[in-house]
């Protein structure tokens, strides 16, 4: 079954976006690789690449039959590397796309040690707001918080994070504690764009307050609001772990600690279900961390 050997090769191409670029990566000459796609064009009966001096570019029939090869191909890869596992620590590159704030702040320990601990893998991270697309792009896992807004990936929840209010010891002395959701309409409260832009839902035991706090600092990130929040300018709603360092260190305190927000979900998102064995090891490692 040669076509399936000339398909990886295919997926290969499509990856490096040229015949140059495949034939480092699979120790195939350039040559070869031409002319074993040209065969494959061939025994299918349509042109899957177009061709030019500079890259290739994929033809309709070649997008769809990139995006069935390349998930068999996986697959088979998988296979291979699952028996493997009996023998061999995880290897290999783990590319992962992480919220800024949340990586920087708080899975950057974590991340060190799943370092130490599994020494073959290596890592390339993508910190941005943006919202890769794990279909197109060559991500393998991509750490979102918030409930996913997309069905036709794999979500798995690794946690929920319990969120509190927090203010600077230099802001209750100059403005005075809040004990109350109604107090807060007194307050600067340095908000979240765009979750928190219409106010904060709080909870007590079995009650619950949507209270529409104000204040002159809208934000996108979490850890400016953080910083600013050290800094005297308002009240935060802020995840107990992104807090953490800054109540340790006396640069924040819990106020009102009878109330607390939304907990808000982490979630390990997937392309498919079969995932190689970096991947497994740290969906495993975060869900066994952010589960304390």
């Amino acid at each position: 079954m040669e076509f399936l050997n000339d398909m990886a090769l295919f997926v290969e191409v499509v990856k490096a976006k040229s015949f140059r670029g495949a034939a480092e990566a699979t120790g195939v000459p350039n040559s070869t690789l031409s002319r074993r796609i040209s065969a494959l064009e061939k025994a299918i009966g349509l042109r899957l690449l177009h061709r030019t001096t500079r890259k290739i570019e994929l033809t309709e029939a070649g997008q769809l039959y990139f995006e069935r090869s390349r998930r068999i191909v996986d697959e088979a890869r998988l296979a291979h590397e699952q028996l493997g596992e009996m023998l061999a620590q995880p290897v290999g590159v783990l590319h992962a796309s992480l919220p800024v704030d949340f990586a920087n702040i708080f899975l950057a320990p974590l991340l060190a040690e799943f370092a130490r601990r599994y020494p073959g893998i290596s890592f390339e991270f993508d910190l941005t707001p943006r919202l890769v697309d794990l279909v197109t792009e060559h991500v393998d896992i991509a750490i979102r918080m918030g409930e996913p807004q997309s069905s036709n990936l794999i979500a798995r929840q690794l946690a929920q994070l319990p969120r509190y209010l927090y203010a600077s010891p230099g802001y209750i002395e100059h403005h005075g504690e809040p004990g109350e959701p109604a107090d807060l309409l007194q307050h600067e409260c340095v908000r979240l764009s765009p979750e928190e832009v219409n106010g904060w839902i709080l909870h007590k035991e079995q009650e619950t307050v949507e209270i529409a706090v104000g204040g002159r600092f809208l934000l996108n990130s979490v850890g400016m609001i953080r910083r600013l929040a050290t800094l005297d300018l308002g009240i935060a709603v802020l995840a107990e772990e992104i807090a953490a360092e800054d109540v340790a260190s006396g640069l924040l305190r819990r106020v009102m600690p009878a109330w607390q927000a939304s907990p808000v979900p982490v979630y390990a998102i997937t392309e498919t279900r079969l995932l190689p064995a970096k991947t497994q090891r740290f969906i495993e490692f975060l869900r066994e961390h952010l589960g304390e």
